[in-house]
């Protein structure tokens, strides 16, 4: 049976990850995350806390368990709080990856892991796997940085890079599409940009193209997004128009508006083809990946 450790379970991606493999009776799968409880508690699910900035922890721990593979799909990911606390992001998006690359080089596993698309500097998007990366924010050098030292390690690896990351989850901190349609079911009015321009991922997409990356045994960088390109402002008024809400609270403005901490990539956005080719994926577009959304929390909110 193989054995699947999941690093950062509690978070958006960890959570669809551990729920998208409960279903699969062939793999034994560990969740772990830097908190003492797990959301799934309830579920029965294996969980362990682990700390992946600690080195020793994971080294005990992987050794303990001896997973085939890691799936990383833990990091600092608030890029205007990691431009103003370097220390502590480079502490979690690239010394906690070195520990995990080295602990899965001693027990000979595979890493898979998520990168983004700050590794560019939205120039010149939509990006193929071949461009060079060129980040200009401290977000991005530190994802940068993690990808770096997982190619450099000697081990099996793949490293999916995702763009502007949604979906429902237990707890889970606020993404773009939530924040969109939490404030317009109050009725508030948003300043959306419309000089952004990226496509829109679902979580389970993510979470698909991990699993099949491991199951198919591929290897190397993959991008993964959603199925168009979209501005922040298009995207947006499609979720305003999925889940039924008043279109005009939402204002376009332009990013310089904003005065934010972080410098963003504007014109970004991944092409597919070689996720689509090699991982078999066909990604969901904007009104589909939403409307998933709705479904999911229609569910929650009858339980």
């Amino acid at each position: 049976m193989k054995r699947i450790l999941i690093c950062g379970a509690n978070g958006l991606l960890g959570q669809r990850l551990s729920l998208m493999l409960s279903t699969q009776t062939d793999y034994e799968v560990l969740n772990t995350s830097i908190e003492r409880s797990f959301v799934f508690d309830n579920m029965l699910f294996d969980y362990n806390q682990l700390d992946i900035t600690n080195r020793s922890d994971v080294k005990s721990l992987a050794s303990s368990f001896q997973p085939n593979v890691i799936f990383n799909a833990a990091g600092a990911t608030n890029v205007d709080w990691c431009e103003s606390n370097r220390e502590e992001t480079w502490k979690v998006n690239v010394t906690a990856v070195e520990n995990l690359t080295d602990a899965t080089r001693k027990v000979g596993a595979k890493l898979i892991h998520v990168s983004t698309d700050y590794v560019f500097d939205g120039k010149n998007g939509p990006y193929t796997e071949e461009v060079q990366p060129h980040p200009i924010g401290y977000y991005g050098r530190t994802k940068l940085a993690s990808e770096n030292a997982i190619r450099t390690a000697g081990i099996p690896n793949v490293i999916l890079r995702t763009i502007v990351l949604y979906g429902s989850g237990i707890g889970v901190k606020t993404n773009f599409a939530l924040w969109v349609i939490n404030n317009l079911r109050s009725g508030k009015q948003i300043n959306v940009v419309d000089d952004q321009i990226g496509n829109p991922t679902y979580v389970g997409d993510v979470a698909l193209a991990m699993i099949k990356s491991f199951e198919l045994n591929r290897e190397g960088i993959f991008h993964i997004g959603g199925g168009e390109q979209l501005s922040r402002y298009d995207f947006a008024i499609q979720a305003a128009k999925v889940f039924g809400l008043d279109t005009s609270l939402i204002k376009r403005i332009k990013t310089s508006d904003l005065n934010q901490a972080s410098p963003r990539p504007m014109i970004s956005g991944f092409i597919t083809l070689k996720a689509e080719t090699q991982l078999g994926m066909r990604f969901l577009n904007a009104a589909e990946g939403l409307t998933l959304l709705k479904h999911e929390l229609q569910y929650i909110g009858r339980n």
